[in-house]
């Protein structure tokens, strides 16, 4: 059985990374092709060597542009490299354009469709991860949803029990498995000068948020408020999509701790030592959940309902009182509930369910 793990930006780098090590573990014939959709390769392949992955075998740096741009040239170059190397099942994670034109690329040349982290629904077809997901679990021959509640909602599509892996989720693999390399190598902590739980940490960088100049003013006008009330400095890595609205918006963000991105191991050891993270990253919600971490979602949606059953997540929207609000309320939580996406070996029984359903 040849395996072709398609994937195109660092979260999904990071979800991938357990099966990735378990195929190599097993000595599994497979190989990574990146799309290149958020970074060029070259700045990406530090990030293989980071997490001590071996490099992609495929690259196509398709770059960033209109939605269908970068997914044409995706379908064009992932179709190339499914014909030459012909695998049995191509394996995506997640909701970004890569996963739609793999799936599509793959469900086309009748090659098998594994999508990893299947079932997830914010149910707002405004987002564009929205549709990419909804069209990736339909393509998908192997569902390898996260949690009961995700199979749950694939069986509402009417999505064939049969076809539906529960397995956990990678996310919490790849947070155990990844921060004991941060702890080797990353030492963000004496860079930026900050304590241990002496810091929120804030990422803003969806679509929704960052590109309406009302919803991106409240969110910063909201991190103004917590910092002046509880006295913490609130660190920012920011996204270049945000940088470049701040640019055009002429923002002055005060009470505010603005830094360049950070690599992935940084930002995993920010998380853990962070007092409160407020961010609308999906991927964000679930590691600090893991991590035990509160975190106040600046969405009025989330895919991850998991967490706000568990506790550890609110929403707050854009609004800067509610945004206040939440985070007082979440700082004053325990932070002691159960990990609701596996128990870390999410990556192990993916590999091995393609083994029983492909060899």
């Amino acid at each position: 059985m040849k395996i072709s793990v398609v994937l195109g930006t660092r979260p999904e780098i990071v979800k991938m990374s357990p099966v990735i090590r378990e195929c190599e573990r097993l000595g599994s014939d497979y190989f990574v092709l990146h799309t290149g959709q958020h970074y060029s390769y070259n700045m990406d392949g530090v990030f293989f060597e980071q997490l001590e992955l071996s490099e992609a075998k495929y690259n196509l740096d398709v770059g960033s542009g209109s939605h269908a741009e970068q997914t044409a040239r995706m379908l064009i170059g992932i179709e190339k490299v499914l014909r030459k190397e012909k695998p049995d099942v191509v394996l995506t994670e997640g909701d970004t354009n890569s996963v739609l034109a793999g799936a599509l690329a793959a469900v086309k040349l009748a090659i098998k469709v594994g999508h990893v982290e299947a079932g997830l629904r914010s149910y707002d077809r405004q987002m564009p991860e929205e549709i990419n997901r909804v069209v990736a679990d339909h393509c998908a021959d192997l569902l390898f949803a996260p949690t009961e509640n995700a199979k749950r909602i694939l069986l509402g599509e009417g999505i064939s029990e049969d076809k539906i892996f529960v397995t956990g989720n990678t996310v919490v693999d790849a947070v155990h498995q990844n921060l004991v390399i941060a702890k080797r190598k990353s030492n963000i902590h004496d860079k930026l000068a900050i304590n241990n739980g002496g810091y929120f940490l804030a990422t803003v960088h969806r679509q929704e948020n960052v590109d309406s100049e009302k919803r991106f003013r409240e969110i910063l006008k909201g991190f103004e408020m917590v910092q002046q009330e509880f006295g913490l400095p609130i660190v920012y890595p920011i996204h270049p999509r945000a940088k470049k609205q701040l640019k055009i918006l002429n923002i002055k963000v005060k009470g505010v701790r603005i830094i360049d991105p950070v690599d992935y191991l940084s930002f995993l050891q920010l998380e853990s030592k962070a007092r409160l993270v407020l961010t609308d990253s999906g991927g964000v919600q679930e590691e600090v959940c893991v991590l035990g971490v509160p975190c106040v979602t600046l969405r009025y949606n989330t895919e991850r309902p998991e967490t706000l059953e568990v506790g550890s997540n609110v929403l707050a929207g854009t609004d800067p009182r509610e945004i206040l609000k939440n985070t007082d309320l979440m700082l004053n939580k325990k932070s002691r509930w159960e990990n609701p996406f596996g128990d870390g070996k999410a990556g192990e029984r993916i590999v091995k369910k393609l083994r029983e359903k492909l060899a």
